[in-house]
């Protein structure tokens, strides 16, 4: 019986697992329908959404009968408590790259993002999948110290963030209001997936050490004392 449980208890995980890969081919393919203005592209992502939805809802409902059958404790509880929060990470990283593919949709023909642009975007759709990969080999390992460097990564991702601002507000700018709004509406959208990413890993913190991510890096205060 025990051993049908911890099977249960693994299945969760490789069910995160494969959310990840999902929506991590989702803002890579998104990305070039967005960059290509790929309608058909752009409505496969926006279809294949579903699928991430579905994974969430059965894991939540595995984690919900597990709870309720086996009632856990300590570290089992922790992962049963914790992965049901990464499935809403990782599900809202799926809504994220569905928004970037109805951006393609919504302004195809045409790029919603201008030429100059183009190269910006395309890193940080890369650097989103990156996160994301890196997320899921964070719940496969439980590496705590992997997971803690997400946190420094999602940095370059703000950077990219930044500078789409900057852009927007030189002087030169001449793509209008509307693109502007797309611009920013898509700089949010990989920036806000990003930080789910993180936040993935940082729940796999918790779930290793019982601890926050940000209490294990936090530097002690000192009282000014030499």
């Amino acid at each position: 019986m025990r051993d049908a449980y911890h099977e249960e208890l693994d299945s969760i995980g490789d069910g995160l697992v494969e959310m990840a890969r999902l929506v991590g081919s989702a803002i890579g393919r998104a990305t070039t329908a967005l960059l290509d203005a790929d309608l058909k592209l752009a409505e496969s992502v926006i279809a294949a959404d579903e699928k991430v939805d579905d994974l969430q809802r059965d894991l939540e409902n595995r984690a919900i009968t597990l709870l309720a059958r086996q009632q856990p404790v300590a570290t089992d509880l922790r992962i049963v408590v914790t992965s049901l929060r990464m499935s809403a990470d990782l599900e809202r990283c799926g809504d994220l790259a569905r928004h970037v593919a109805k951006l393609a949709r919504l302004r195809f023909p045409e790029s919603a993002v201008p030429q100059d642009l183009h190269s910006t975007v395309l890193e940080m759709g890369h650097l989103a999948q990156r996160l994301v990969a890196k997320a899921a080999e964070v719940i496969i390992t439980k590496d705590v110290d992997l997971a803690l460097q997400l946190e420094q990564d999602d940095d370059e991702m703000d950077q990219f963030h930044r500078a789409l601002f900057q852009h927007l507000l030189d002087d030169r700018w001449a793509h209008g209001i509307e693109t502007a709004v797309d611009v920013t509406l898509c700089g949010r959208y990989y920036e806000r997936y990003a930080d789910h990413a993180v936040s993935v890993a940082k729940r796999v913190v918790y779930l290793v050490t019982g601890e926050h991510a940000d209490e294990l890096t936090a530097v002690p205060e000192t009282d000014g004392a030499v």
